[in-house]
């Protein structure tokens, strides 16, 4: 009779499961062991609990399948919390094993004793505690489940005895695969939807990840109606690529004419986002799609709620929407985004390649240019979010991994991990600040220790560049946000990982292009502009005001790569006179 830790890992590996992510601990110890005794399956040993969680979310969110990670009791689950936090409002399947104190002292307040059925339950769709071997295998199907089919985290609490046990019944089969649902909406919100559209002058697709797989639908619907096209940070991926209606982004980290196209409308099509900056959007004519019922109307008021995957929503109402031909609106909102990008690359490319401190959009449009096709980009929250939204460019095969909704600090290192073990044939790049690696330092040993090929393009630029920008715009000195320089070359070189410290802006692309030839980890340190930093494309008076009494010295950017390309580009359809 198998215990309850093999029959764990055997249903995991009926589930698809194939390595689970984590740090080994005494209540931990016969799952580890059943690992090591089953084909099929492996331990992944990360130096931080929250690099496990970082890694499973980002692996579930590339490949779209069950990942899973796992924490000893007391302070080893505990550091799979905010990890876990992520993946939950990603929306992806990740199941976590919190193991637990001997059953029969819980409620003694015991060595490293903590309630993980109470302190996860936030995080998780399921969160049971697993305290008889009569349990299983039916809890950790339930588990599995509903983290697959709801796409979010599931917690399992395990004793380390109960662990131990013969299992009581026999494992069988049972796990059911589940795909993403897609929803239809009733042949009455379709109708409606189509009225809606028909009626108005101006319309404007704002788009969101919710757009995922739906990027020629909405390219149609655009056509059809001669709207502009913007997206959220989540949506750039999935929408920006191909898109002749691009008019850029809104939000924090926005850019181009998507704030002006969304206010001068008079029509707003969200699409598949639950944007969460409800002064961005204008708050009036307002329609929603959206696949969950629970975000429509949550951030703005709305004159049409519709419940319904937006492909399959676009596919139903399209034969019903009439083609406009008047392509005024599209064509100003195209040339302004154009204007726009135009300024700011000309105001703030000039002479960059000479600048030094070297300028992050600097490297980053570099890093852009030699990464591959199909390159996974993770990007730490903070400045590198700013740089990746818009150096990156898209193009239907990258992806961009980072903690878009959680807003983590240190989440691009672990992240790059987990994604680099489940594609491990794609080119995997981890845009790290100093900041945020410093948090999770000792996760370069995990690339180290399985050999992992990711390259971690540190923006070196010893401060914490977001937070200093929150202060600067209130009116606020800055104050705790610059720290001592470091080199995290050398300390990447005294771990056993290639490593090279850029201070010369000339010596950006050659240290680069070495790192991503390489085929073992390496890490590219690169001194930049603590003053390069970026604003939203519409901030109030009062924060202006407390910028400039605030700081006297600061870049304002604004920089966009390649997507002044794509402007440029999309002017051609605007007709002359």
């Amino acid at each position: 009779m198998p215990t309850v830790a093999e029959q764990f890992i055997e249903v995991l590996v009926q589930a698809g499961v194939r390595r689970i992510y984590g740090i080994v601990g005494d209540s931990l110890n016969p799952v580890v062991d059943a690992v090591r005794r089953t084909d099929g399956i492996e331990w992944v040993h990360v130096r931080h609990e929250e690099a496990a969680a970082f890694a499973a979310g980002a692996e579930a969110q590339l490949t779209g399948r069950l990942a899973v990670c796992a924490g000893s009791c007391g302070p080893g689950n505990l550091h799979l919390i905010n990890g876990l936090f992520d993946a939950h409002r990603s929306g992806a399947p990740v199941l976590a094993l919190a193991s637990h104190i001997p059953s029969e002292q819980i409620g003694t307040g015991f060595f490293q004793e903590t309630h993980p059925e109470e302190l996860f339950n936030e995080c998780s769709h399921f969160c049971e505690l697993l305290s008889q071997p009569e349990q299983m295998p039916r809890l950790l199907r339930s588990a599995i489940q509903t983290a697959a089919g709801r796409r979010g985290v599931s917690v399992l609490v395990l004793p380390g005895d109960v662990a131990h046990k013969p299992a009581a019944k026999p494992t069988g089969e049972g796990v059911v695969e589940c795909e993403p649902p897609t929803v239809v909406p009733s042949s009455a919100q379709v109708d409606e939807f189509a009225e809606v559209l028909n009626s108005a002058e101006r319309v404007m697709l704002f788009c969101g990840a919710g757009t995922r797989g739906a990027h020629q639908e909405v390219m149609q619907l655009a056509g059809r109606l001669n709207a502009p096209v913007g997206h959220a940070l989540r949506g750039k991926e999935w929408i920006q690529y191909d898109n002749p209606f691009d008019v850029g982004m809104s939000g924090l980290l926005g850019y181009g004419a998507c704030h002006e196209a969304m206010h001068r409308a008079d029509l707003v099509v969200l699409l598949g986002t639950d944007f969460p900056y409800d002064n961005f959007l204008p708050q009036a004519n307002t329609v929603q799609v959206d696949i969950e019922p629970s975000h429509l109307g949550r951030r703005t008021v709305l004159d049409l709620a519709v419940h319904g995957d937006v492909g399959e929503t676009i596919r139903a109402v399209l034969p019903q929407v009439r083609q406009k031909t008047d392509r005024s609106f599209l064509d100003r909102m195209l040339g302004e985004h154009a204007d726009q990008l135009e300024r700011v690359v000309d105001a703030y490319t000039r002479n960059v390649e000479n600048q030094v401190p070297i300028h992050p959009e600097f490297v980053a449009d570099v890093l852009d240019d030699l990464a591959s096709e199909d390159a996974v980009f993770t990007v730490d929250t903070g400045m590198c979010n700013v740089w990746a939204a818009r150096y990156v460019t898209p193009n239907g095969r990258r992806r961009v991994l980072g903690s878009f909704v959680h807003g983590s600090m240190a989440n691009a290192l672990p992240q790059a991990i987990g994604a680099q073990i489940a594609a491990p044939d794609r080119q995997v790049i981890s845009m790290s600040g100093d900041g945020g690696l410093s948090m999770l330092l000792g996760d370069l040993l995990t690339l180290r220790t399985h050999g992992l090929p990711v390259k971690t393009v540190v923006f070196n630029n010893s401060s914490l560049g977001m937070v200093k920008l929150e202060m600067l715009v209130d009116g606020l000195p800055d104050f705790g946000t610059d720290h001592d320089s470091v080199d995290f070359a050398a300390i990447a070189a005294a771990a056993g990982i290639h490593s090279v410290r850029v201070e010369k802006p000339g010596e950006v692309r050659d240290a680069l292009a070495d790192a991503l030839g390489r085929p073992g980890p390496a890490l590219v340190d690169i001194v930049t502009d603590p003053n390069a930093l970026s604003i939203p494309p519409r901030i109030t008076g009062t924060q202006v005001k407390g910028f400039a009494l605030a700081v006297s010295r600061t870049v304002l950017s604004g920089g966009v790569g390649k997507m002044v390309q794509l402007a440029r580009s999309n002017l051609r359809n605007v007709p002359r006179p």
